[in-house]
């Protein structure tokens, strides 16, 4: 290799991490922004879903599927807005109660809320709110998607449907986050480990916290060296499974044991800009 090779080479390092500094210094202003709004995205998670926003090499739109009080919107929006990464769509019908979200406490809806935190975040500009259900938007839906989150019904059939509704608009490289998925609910898990892990259509995937993740590459996702990392996450994701099934009044006894046994095996850990934008890159 020539010197000016071998210097070429060290700039374009230099430069990746001069970008990566950038964006985690950007992550960082939107956590101050998002912990000050209602919600229950952890900190860990929320880091990383900005992250996520960030990293997906692909054009296209920025999808949130279930936004809540707007903890998880106001992230995304403020990282794309200071990066130039698209336009946020926000799709909840703020609806209470619902099957899968937190109960109000006697408020019917939480969309003056969400509107509220988007205003004081400074990004309610940056964020076009689609006060529906998912399924509805879907009809009318045909723009190309970056990134995918998904945080809204947690059963099978409504994790299930956001899956197979708006994978047909996956850019190549985009990708795919899944709230509450290494956790109790077992409809999200299920699909994730079925549509995702299974997939040979998704490469580099991962656990933060309870989300699960994943970058759509159909052109490579069948590769070994992708397809040994997805399977070894799958097996004990897939023994939550059962777990999750028998905890709707929450964990005890055996079902605890065997829910402190198997998730501990499925690594979760924090990801910084750093390393997901090696895993996204390999």
């Amino acid at each position: 290799m020539s010197r000016s090779h071998r210097r070429v080479e060290v700039g374009s390092r230099r430069e990746a991490r001069r970008d990566l500094d950038h964006i985690s210094a950007i992550i960082d202003q939107g956590w101050r922004r998002v912990s000050s709004t209602t919600g229950y995205l952890s900190e860990r998670e929320a880091r990383f879903v900005m992250a996520a926003a960030a990293l997906a090499p692909a054009q296209g739109k920025n999808l949130e599927i279930g936004s809540f009080k707007g903890r998880s919107t106001v992230g995304i929006a403020y990282v794309t807005r200071e990066l130039g990464l698209g336009t946020v769509v926000a799709v909840d019908p703020h609806t209470s109660p619902a099957s899968t979200d937190p109960d109000l406490k006697g408020k019917t809806t939480s969309y003056e809320d969400f509107v509220a935190n988007l205003k004081t975040a400074g990004v309610l500009e940056r964020v076009e709110i689609k006060r529906v259900y998912s399924h509805d938007l879907a009809r009318e839906w045909k723009d190309s998607i970056r990134f995918l989150w998904i945080d809204g019904d947690h059963t099978y059939k409504g994790a299930k449907a956001d899956i197979d509704m708006f994978k047909p608009y996956l850019v190549d490289g985009a990708i795919v986050a899944m709230h509450d998925v290494l956790g109790t609910f077992e409809g999200a898990l299920r699909v994730f480990v079925d549509e995702i892990l299974d997939s040979d259509d998704f490469g580099p995937a991962g656990f933060t916290g309870s989300i699960g993740w994943a970058q759509y590459r159909p052109r490579d996702g069948r590769s070994a060296r992708f397809r040994r990392r997805r399977r070894l996450l799958a097996v004990p994701a897939r023994r939550l499974i059962p777990v999750a099934q028998r905890a709707d009044h929450g964990l005890h006894g055996w079902n605890k044991f065997l829910y402190k046994f198997w998730r501990p095996l499925a690594p979760h850990g924090d990801i910084s800009p750093q390393q997901l934008a090696r895993f996204i890159s390999a």
